[in-house]
């Protein structure tokens, strides 16, 4: 008789070992080893000792499923999800406690019944008196109906007739065949595969809420991401109303989308005109400020890029990111000092994107580069200018693409120049100046 062996797996991103460590080896976490019971084999036909598989196929064969997609009647959350919430489909809502995810499930749930889709939301954090004071406020809710449990198999039996299944969240459901406590690893991922099988048996939509911290320490969302049809990621900071929804992965949609919201007291406003947002308040003829364009997917969006940089006699100068990569933040210091002869080695240097949006794309060098080039020589650059462009460790300005959708975004919101990479060519709307060097684009800075 063969003995049933617990193994030991990481809360973090779900790594498995044969005994604890004290790292991960693949995530790097901390004290992030549980101890985990080995799930049981499924029952079914075998042969010599092994589960029968199914009878290959040929893929040319195999037609095309057309994917019946429900709309949320949120504009920026069907945008991330390719068009709405797919029958069958499984969706990972993850963030930060008190990001919003609940309120952006119910305001996706009044959009639903709205159509005539009957919906449920799993309340296994608060009661149900608590969501139906928040979807009292938040409005436009009716006909949905709420349960308050935690145990998997009472959330199976009310589900049944459903068209969408809210679980807020799935770190509290628990299954009692299953070991562990609720929010390990086990119960996390036993029970959303039981969710999940409901789902595509059934035909529902099925979205499941799962908490991160900042360094994605909680079990859940990391260890879902491959039982899971598609992983969203819900961001903001709770000084901001700001609120973001990208896509990390989707089977039935891009992952390049965002959606983007602000936070006000009866709910999550969405923001058609991202640009306008971020750009509202920013003051012109200041020395330090800068402004690029990402492209999300098929969106442009337009921000401001302000820095700060300030004399420090001490050993060690600062280097403060906000919204951008800190690394980012270095190399552009250290390309500025050797190609352009401005030398930050001494100063403190602060940067950060207005509003509270995040910039990773590389298409913010230039206007970052730009931004510290004018906060060192107090020189503000010019209020109608907008810098795109990638810059290279030889300090040379590469193009980026889609230039031309970036070009218009900018040219809409009323700049008339724009500096680019050599290679980018010329666009219609804008004075466009191609540089091949970060010389050349620190030039307007003199010229204006």
């Amino acid at each position: 008789m063969s003995v049933s062996r617990a193994s030991m797996s990481c809360s973090a991103c779900g790594y498995r070992a044969s005994q604890w460590r004290g790292r991960c080896p693949q995530c790097g976490a901390w004290d992030s080893f549980v101890r985990e019971a080995p799930a049981a084999r499924a029952a079914g036909p075998a042969r010599g000792g092994l589960p029968v598989a199914a009878a290959p196929v040929v893929l040319a064969g195999i037609e095309a499923a057309a994917h019946h997609r429900l709309p949320t009647g949120l504009a920026e959350l069907d945008r991330v999800l390719g068009g709405g919430l797919v029958r069958g489909s499984v969706v990972l809502l993850a963030g930060e406690p008190g990001a919003g995810k609940s309120t952006l499930c119910l305001q996706a749930a009044a959009g639903l019944e709205a159509q005539g889709l009957r919906v449920l939301l799993v309340c296994g954090e608060e009661s149900v008196d608590q969501v139906a004071a928040r979807a009292r406020r938040i409005g436009g809710i009716h006909t949905t109906q709420a349960f308050s449990g935690t145990r998997v198999d009472e959330v199976l039996t009310h589900a049944e007739g459903f068209d969408v299944v809210v679980v807020d969240s799935i770190q509290t459901m628990s299954d009692p065949e299953l070991t562990g406590e609720p929010g390990s690893v086990t119960q996390v991922r036993g029970c959303a595969s039981a969710l999940a099988r409901h789902a595509r048996d059934g035909s529902v939509a099925l979205l499941l809420v799962g908490h991160v911290t900042k360094d994605g320490a909680i079990a859940g969302p990391r260890v879902l991401e491959h039982l899971v049809d598609a992983v969203l990621t819900f961001e903001g900071d709770r000084g901001q109303s700001l609120r973001t929804l990208r896509s990390a992965k989707n089977r039935f949609g891009g992952t390049a989308e965002l959606g983007v919201f602000e936070m006000k007291a009866a709910g999550l406003v969405e923001v058609a005109d991202a640009s306008r947002l971020f750009l509202a308040d920013r003051h012109t003829g200041v020395p330090g400020s800068a402004v690029g364009c990402l492209l999300e997917g098929r969106r442009a969006v337009a921000l401001e890029i302000q820095s700060l940089v300030a004399p420090n006699d001490g050993p060690h100068p600062r280097r403060v990111a906000h919204g951008l990569e800190r690394d980012r933040l270095e190399v552009l210091a250290a390309v500025l000092r050797q190609r352009a002869g401005i030398d930050l080695s001494k100063s403190d240097v602060f940067v950060r994107v207005a509003g509270g949006f995040r910039a990773d794309e590389p298409a913010v060098d230039l206007a970052l580069a730009l931004a510290l080039a004018s906060s060192v020589t107090g020189v503000p650059l010019p209020s109608d200018l907008v810098a795109i462009g990638e810059v290279g460790l030889a300090g040379d300005v590469r193009a980026v693409p889609g230039v031309g959708t970036r070009l218009r975004e900018c040219a809409r919101l009323g700049f008339r120049r724009g500096v680019v990479g050599r290679s980018a060519g010329l666009h219609d709307g804008l004075e466009v100046h191609p540089v091949a060097e970060l010389r050349e684009a620190l030039e307007l800075l003199v010229c204006g």
